[in-house]
């Protein structure tokens, strides 16, 4: 910003030192370790029995490792210090992996659908007792990952990316469970292909929900739950602000939302008493009625919008 602009900036508290995510790497490194085991556990059930349905699991178990460690990596280069021409460190990673988790699964349902189609054309006789019993297997320890991940996937993108592919896998476990309980019962070949293909369903609509929210942060909109009318609204109610323009509010990365404003205020507020009492006001009723806690105001007198160069807005 040029000379002669007054400039107010204000924090609610020291700039970010981590992400969100940051806090669940051991959980993650726990839930990589199991995915990987069951992985290998049911490529072998799904050979032995010759169920498609615990093929597919094992394989959309290959996705989450991938997933589970690009959300590893990401959490390593996002919490790396910032530098001079990174302001803002490689924070972005995070959503970046988030990303990657999206495309990874809807790949792996497309994948999914497709082969389930194929046996519907081409049937195979499954083994349902043995597919049972490495569903059960990979049952049990999705719902240790999950557990493991519950919280964290409700503070952090990239923690929902593993988390929706952990739960994915859970979910078509139990699907192949219901499957292999049928073929057992009635012998009904084609409930295998079936499971494989709610499977595929089932991925989807989670995944596209997780993609809309990631491209939300990567595209700069703001920050989710934070009504810009409502701020603006509470900027201008403040005793001496008498306008508020390039109002903009965004998120680098989750748990890290940010706002700046200029606020053009009255021509008596900006004596030293006032502009310091206003700076206060601003972060307190931004810090108090919304989840924004990085700010950077600038204050100016009235009229000074229109001396300000255009690209400097």
């Amino acid at each position: 910003m040029g000379a002669g602009h007054d400039h107010g900036h204000t924090h609610g508290g020291p700039p970010p030192t981590g992400t969100a995510a940051a806090a669940y790497r051991g959980r993650l490194r726990i839930a990589l370790s199991i995915t990987l085991g069951v992985m290998v556990i049911e490529i072998i059930g799904g050979v032995l029995s010759g169920s498609l349905a615990l093929i597919a699991d094992a394989a959309h178990m290959a996705t989450d490792a991938v997933g589970l460690g690009m959300a590893l990596l990401a959490i390593h280069f996002a919490n790396r210090p910032a530098v001079l021409n990174r302001t803002f460190g490689l924070a972005r990673a995070e959503i970046l992996a988030a990303l990657a988790n999206c495309l990874l699964l809807l790949g792996v349902g497309g994948y999914l659908v497709f082969e389930a189609v194929e046996r519907f054309i081409t049937p195979t006789e499954t083994r349902g007792g043995l597919t049972i019993v490495f569903a059960v297997i990979g049952l049990v320890a999705n719902m240790v990952s999950l557990s493991l991940l519950m919280r964290g996937q409700k503070e952090s993108l990239n923690v929902r990316g593993a988390y929706l592919e952990v739960l994915a896998d859970a979910l078509g476990s139990v699907t192949v469970l219901v499957s292999a309980g049928i073929i057992l019962a009635t012998g009904w070949q084609y409930a295998d292909p079936i499971a494989s293909l709610v499977i595929g369903l089932m991925i989807v609509p989670r995944t596209v929900r997780l993609l809309r929210e990631t491209l939300d942060v990567l595209l700069e909109a703001a920050p989710k739950g934070v009504d810009m009318g409502e701020v603006r609204a509470h900027i201008l109610a403040l005793p001496g602000v008498e306008d508020v323009h390039d109002l903009h509010a965004w998120t680098i990365t989750s748990g890290m939302p940010v706002l700046s404003a200029h606020v053009v205020v009255a021509q008596d507020v900006l004596d030293a008493v006032g502009y310091e009492k206003l700076l206060h006001e601003l972060q307190g009723c931004i810090g108090d009625h919304f989840d924004v806690e990085h700010c950077t105001f600038q204050l100016e007198p009235v009229g000074h919008a229109a001396h300000e160069a255009k690209l400097c807005h």
